[in-house]
């Protein structure tokens, strides 16, 4: 474990993390306006709404980190269970780095019952948009087709940003459900950091945006049926929309479940999230055209798992 506060998230006292090097304490500057101990950070105040502010610069990446691709953009694509297994860890678990739902442990762990070593981490290199055409929202009944609010989240390579995620890892054995269940989507090897800035020893997989036309030929090998099945019975003929807005209860869930990780994560979150426009930032969304979504309660059916 190392001691938690990440350049872009600001300084704090000698406080732990949990990236994957040895056990240490290290003094940090005096200027984080909350105390941390071991991700249990301070719960931000409850508001409606979050208000606007301008997002800080953030700081060049390490030298480690920089040597892993995230400045350039570049990550290796992980395409079969082989793949996979070539970045698992000793022992054969493989790190997943969860960005929207699954930054809600009661989430992850709904998905992954033996997950382990749920933590908290920075990813550099990627930005989150709500760019993602996503059938279970249409199979839930929470898609608005009308307004077009039917995205969930989706990551993508940014040069120069950097999201606070959580990563934990999971059985080898569970890879190939993993790769059916985000069959869409293009699966990156990446290095999280800790939010002490330091760089993790095991590569983690993050699920990322992938292209209708790749899609279509690689995961549906070219079969209109196969998409239909997956898509087109929700009348979704396109996946990867920049023109849609987020599924209400999902970005609800999102931003409650970033919250209860911490003040680090909840500002990360609502500052660099993205509408498909990649220039409104779910702060600005929630404070104009989605004002009122943070107050909508879930169906009772879906209070568990839209919950945070």
């Amino acid at each position: 474990m190392r001691a938690l506060a990440h350049p872009r998230l600001g300084p704090s006292a000698a406080v732990r993390s949990t990236s994957d090097g040895p056990r240490r304490s290290t003094l940090l500057p005096p200027a984080l306006p909350f105390p941390a101990a071991r991700l249990r950070f301070r719960r931000p105040p409850e508001s409606s709404s979050p208000t606007t502010r301008r997002s800080r610069a953030m700081p060049p990446p390490t030298e480690a980190a920089a040597a892993g691709g995230a400045a350039g953009g570049s990550f290796p694509e992980l395409t079969c269970p082989a793949d996979f297994a070539a970045v698992a860890a000793p022992g054969g678990r493989i790190s997943v780095v969860g960005f929207g739902s699954l930054l809600s442990e009661r989430s992850a762990r709904s998905t992954f019952p033996e997950l382990e070593g749920f933590r908290v981490a920075a990813l550099r290199g990627f930005r989150r948009v709500f760019a993602h055409s996503a059938p279970i929202f249409f199979e839930r009944g929470i898609a608005v087709e009308a307004t077009k609010e039917f995205s969930s989240l989706s990551v993508e390579p940014c040069e120069g940003e950097l999201i606070v995620v959580t990563v934990f890892e999971i059985n080898e054995e569970e890879v190939p459900a993993f790769i059916e269940r985000e069959h869409e989507f293009r699966f990156l090897a990446v290095v999280p950091e800790g939010l002490d800035g330091v760089p993790f020893t095991n590569r983690a997989v993050v699920c990322a945006r992938y292209s209708d036309e790749e899609y279509f030929q690689e995961r549906c090998q070219g079969s209109k049926e196969i998409y239909n099945q997956r898509y087109g019975r929700y009348n979704i003929d396109k996946i990867w929309r920049d023109d849609i807005l987020p599924c209400r209860l999902y970005l609800r869930h999102c931003v409650l479940a970033a919250k209860n990780l911490g003040e680090p994560a909840y500002s990360n979150f609502l500052d660099h999230t993205y509408l498909g426009d990649r220039k409104t930032t779910i702060r600005e969304y929630l404070a104009s055209t989605g004002a009122g979504i943070m107050e909508e309660e879930p169906p009772e059916s879906l209070k568990s798992r839209y919950g945070g």
